[in-house]
């Protein structure tokens, strides 16, 4: 292969359509835009939505609600699953193996749901007050 021989893949350019230049061009005249109106003319265009003046339908809707969007990094641990961990030192990683909480967890919360008898030890987690009553109650600690 010679650098002079080097060409683009049969299809992969095209030419740009040049509009207005004629009638043999099949796009002369009014280049494909069709007789008068607003989209016939020159700057001649309205925003995103717009529908001639009558109200909008994303104004004609109601407004209701609201979706969080650190719902994915948030999750909730009861005790009585965490009585059911083989192990007694617990933080993130080891519930996201255990498949307590999802891949994409970064704030856990353990809430008071459930009873909890063995020692166990929470590391980087949140615990709600009851949650860490009943956990120093069974002789564990929350770190």
């Amino acid at each position: 292969m010679e650098l002079n021989t080097i060409q683009p893949a049969d299809g992969a350019k095209h030419y740009k359509r040049r509009v207005g230049r004629g009638i043999g061009s099949g796009l002369g005249k009014t280049a494909g835009r069709g007789h008068k109106g607003q989209k016939s003319r020159s700057g001649g265009f309205h925003k995103v939505g717009f529908e001639g003046g009558q109200m909008p339908l994303q104004r004609r809707l109601p407004k209701r609600g609201f979706k969080s969007l650190a719902t994915p990094y948030k999750a909730e641990v009861r005790l009585g699953d965490l009585q059911a961990l083989p192990v007694s030192d617990i933080d993130v990683l080891a519930l996201k193996q255990a498949g307590l909480v999802g891949e994409l967890a970064r704030v856990v919360r353990v809430i008071l749901a459930g009873e909890i008898s063995k020692k166990i030890t929470l590391k980087g987690l949140i615990a709600t007050k009851g949650a860490k009553a009943a956990i120093e109650a069974a002789g564990g600690s929350v770190a």
